[in-house]
């Protein structure tokens, strides 16, 4: 006799049922541990020139929630944006003041690049998640890209980077959750 979850018996659509819908949570729960960035120090904040060929990047983050913590960003190339155990290419964590924070990059190279941002609001060094594997922390894309069950591909977020002054602004989603989440 099959015993499983309380069924005596349970016929082959049934099994498939279930494995698709373990697989589901699983998937589920994998994307959210993708979600986690490792994320350095800003790599430049000053107002220096920028050397011949490189550039500067000014990020405009908005809609943080009024929680605070750390604003947590990363700026990948396409090498590097899938893998999230990676190191970005630049990096900074900033205090989460609510409302908008602007992050300025310098002497990075030209080229296709994600920008990855969340706002640690218990400044505990990772993105906090449901039992689900959702997101409990406000988070964003470069490009304002919305995620469906993973991250978005790097062709949704990527942007290009020239020589001289660029800027990007994007907008934290799920501020609204860190309040029923008891931060």
């Amino acid at each position: 006799m099959n015993w499983v979850w309380g069924a005596q018996s349970m016929g082959s659509m049934g099994r498939l049922s279930l494995f698709l819908l373990a697989s589901f949570w699983l998937f589920l729960a994998s994307m959210a541990v993708a979600a986690v960035w490792l994320v350095e120090p800003a790599r430049a904040e000053s107002l220096a020139a920028t050397p011949e060929g490189h550039a500067n990047l000014t990020i405009h983050i908005e809609r943080i929630s009024p929680q605070g913590g750390v604003l947590r960003l990363g700026v990948y190339d396409a090498a590097h944006y899938p893998d999230d155990k990676s190191i970005p290419l630049a990096a900074a964590d900033v205090p989460a003041d609510a409302g908008a924070v602007t992050v300025r990059l310098t002497g990075l190279p030209p080229g296709r690049y994600a920008i990855e941002s969340f706002q640690d609001v218990n400044a505990n060094g990772r993105m906090d998640t449901s039992l689900l594997g959702l997101p409990l922390e406000p988070y964003g894309f470069s490009r304002d890209a919305r995620p469906f069950l993973s991250k978005p591909g790097f062709g949704a977020v990527a942007f290009t980077l020239a020589p001289g002054e660029n800027s990007q602004t994007l907008h934290l989603q799920n501020s609204s959750a860190v309040t029923t989440a008891g931060f």
